[in-house]
């Protein structure tokens, strides 16, 4: 059924691109792409017709409920219910991840951990299987494609480990290059999905874009944002609500590996000393490997809910021609004490 569908939405968007030599809109709700930045190469376009909803349903402690059918599921649109067309609840979605890894001098001094957790979230995504892609992207006063979308992970991996951090954040100005300024594969944003992982604290200092730009971008071209956040020990801040409302609004959601790091230990004022009341001294064995374990748990958790999410579909029923119009969405499901996380809306047409 899925096969069927991708191959007639690939049809009627290759009619759609030759009917005329003027551009249209970039893709939006169900849109279907082909590789793109390349010279000669026109980027292929198609009005919205199904609106394509991933949903991540979750327990009071955070995993994943499975085993859910289309009719524990609700949908609605500008408060509207619609019918379910499409359901999907797979595993291993192929999935083309952006990493967006700040390099500012905010994570000069815990880059080393969080560069060996950056190359585990690579491993884990990237099995080498062109089903899943990936593309790096840096930013410090400027945001730098280092990689461009390749199914290989070697070449992200290299670039990582050269990274050298220091300057500003360009944050916002990373995520409009991600959604504008790399190589597409053909399928999405249907299948394979689009997602960014951005690993920094939130804040930008360098942009010429705004959040709003970055976040209509983003919303825009359907991609679900996550953040592993480089905000550590309680040290909180205004910028983190930008990570927070990328991720809310785009379904996505932000991981705190090192904030909450004596949750589960002794915790504080246990082992006084001059350098701090900690539970763990910083620098030791211990200290190192209570970072570690939180780390790959964070890993563990972004890679589940990134590759397996269930995927709604629907023709709206009623539509509204204006491109500024963002149409709300809301899914509800018949379960007690379950967190459900999706895009809260879409716009009809793309700029």
């Amino acid at each position: 059924m899925l096969g069927r569908l991708l191959v007639a939405c690939l049809a009627a968007s290759v009619a759609f691109g030759q009917a005329g030599p003027e551009p249209a809109p970039a893709p939006a709700a169900g849109a279907t792409a082909q590789y793109a930045g390349q010279e000669g190469t026109p980027p292929i376009r198609v009005r919205v017709d199904e609106v394509i909803v991933p949903v991540s349903v979750t327990d009071e402690k955070g995993r994943f409920v499975t085993n859910l059918t289309k009719d524990d599921f609700k949908i609605f649109d500008q408060g509207v219910e619609q019918q379910i067309e499409y359901f999907s609840a797979e595993h291993n979605q192929p999935v083309v991840i952006g990493f967006l890894i700040e390099q500012s001098n905010t994570i000069r001094l815990r880059w080393k951990r969080f560069r060996e957790a950056a190359i585990e979230l690579v491993l884990a995504l990237m099995p080498e299987d062109p089903r899943f892609s990936g593309y790096l992207i840096s930013y410090a006063n400027e945001p730098e494609l280092l990689v461009n979308t390749t199914w290989e992970p070697g070449p992200i991996l290299d670039a990582i480990r050269a990274m050298k951090p220091g300057g500003g954040a360009a944050l916002f100005d990373a995520i409009y290059m991600a959604c504008t300024s790399r190589q597409l594969v053909e399928g999405e944003p249907i299948e394979p999905r689009r997602v960014l992982i951005i690993m920094g604290d939130g804040h930008d200092n360098a942009s010429s874009r705004t959040l709003e730009e970055a976040l209509e971008v983003a919303q825009r071209n359907l991609v679900t944002i996550y953040g592993i956040s480089t905000v550590a020990f309680e040290f909180h801040g205004e910028e983190e609500n930008n990570l927070v409302r990328l991720a809310r609004e785009t379904g996505g959601r932000v991981e705190y590996p090192l904030n909450d790091i004596y949750d589960d230990v002794a915790g504080y004022l246990s082992k006084p000393q001059d350098a701090g009341n900690y539970a763990l001294t910083v620098g030791t064995g211990s200290y190192s490997s209570h970072l570690a374990e939180r780390l790959f748990d964070t890993i563990a958790a972004l890679t589940g809910d990134i590759t397996t999410r269930y995927i709604l579909r629907y023709r709206p029923t009623s539509a509204d021609d204006d491109p500024k119009v963002f149409r709300k969405i809301r899914v509800v499901v018949n379960l007690p004490n379950v967190k459900v996380r999706h895009r809260s809306g879409y716009y009809p047409y793309a700029p």
